[in-house]
């Protein structure tokens, strides 16, 4: 995506957390950008490698003479047409994706394109700040699809920043969450390059879902009151990241903090409060209060 979509997204999941956090000791905003692995970039489906053939396995051969015109898939080119009006649609006209998005999958509910269209409006209902009907395209995706890394990974990470602790169902969506993100960092090494993708870009994109999918781990165990496990998966989600997320820093010195490492709190403050956003001045703070905290004498 773009770097304003970035920054679209980024403030709308601040606002997000807020909200759902209510009044808490500590409020932790959240922001994230996303890179396509790739079925959204090429608009073709990320594809798993095979599995290896078992002994004595051997592939059956063709029917003789190849397919008959009877057997060949018929190609509707109407709806062809409209998977390619979706496809060339922005990635940041979320109000088009979705009227158009919306249209094909009743239209064509049967369609080879169905993955990649409810993939992308997953997405788009995300930026729309439609969180059920951003679950509710997202669960249509992974019933087609339990392995589509793109929204593993974003319902994954959207759980834990957006919930309820009040909510008596917190529990179950925060192990859903946990499930989603572990699930997507087992398929993220089986993808294949799509084509359209550099060596390069697809490495990259790999490695941001991979990076987004500690984060949401990190804010699930966060949650959960496991620090130790909390700051494992913040450290991984921040290693070698090309765009940071300052809430990964912001709640990595919260998990530091709390394990009176206070000297090491204040630099992750610190990196928290060099990322321009909404976050800078209260990780500014945090980090101010953590070195004083280093500094004093410990009891």
């Amino acid at each position: 995506m773009t770097s304003s979509t970035n920054s679209r997204m980024n403030g709308r999941a601040l606002r997000i957390l807020i909200t759902a956090l209510g009044v808490l000791a500590v409020v932790a905003p959240i922001s994230r950008g996303q890179v396509q692995t790739g079925s959204q970039q090429s608009q073709q489906p990320p594809q798993q490698q095979p599995p290896p053939a078992k002994p004595g396995d051997q592939a059956q051969p063709p029917p003789m003479g190849g397919l008959t015109p009877a057997d060949a898939p018929k190609v509707d080119p109407e709806e062809e047409k409209a998977y390619k009006d979706f496809a060339d649609l922005k990635l940041d006209d979320f109000d088009k994706q979705i009227e158009t998005g919306e249209d094909f999958v009743k239209k064509y509910p049967q369609s080879k394109y169905d993955l990649i269209v409810y993939s992308r409006l997953t997405s788009a209902y995300y930026n729309k700040q439609q969180m059920d009907k951003m679950y509710a395209a997202g669960d249509k995706a992974l019933a087609l699809n339990g392995d589509n890394v793109d929204v593993l990974v974003l319902i994954g990470w959207v759980i834990p920043h957006s919930i309820d602790p009040n909510d008596l169902d917190s529990d179950r969506r925060l192990a859903k969450a946990e499930g989603y993100e572990k699930h997507a960092l087992e398929v993220l090494p089986t993808l294949i390059k799509p084509d359209g993708l550099t060596d390069d870009q697809f490495a990259a994109a790999r490695k941001s879902k991979e990076s987004m999918a500690h984060s949401g781990l990190g804010l699930v165990y966060f949650r959960q009151n496991k620090v130790d496990d909390s700051l494992k998966e913040l450290q991984l989600a921040t290693a070698d990241s090309a765009q940071p997320d300052p809430v990964d820093y912001f709640i990595m010195g919260l998990d530091l903090g709390s394990l009176k490492r206070f000297s090491d709190a204040a630099d992750a403050f610190q990196k928290c409060a060099q990322i321009p956003g909404g976050l800078a001045d209260r990780c500014k703070q945090a980090g101010d209060k953590a070195k004083a905290q280093a500094a004093a004498p410990q009891k």
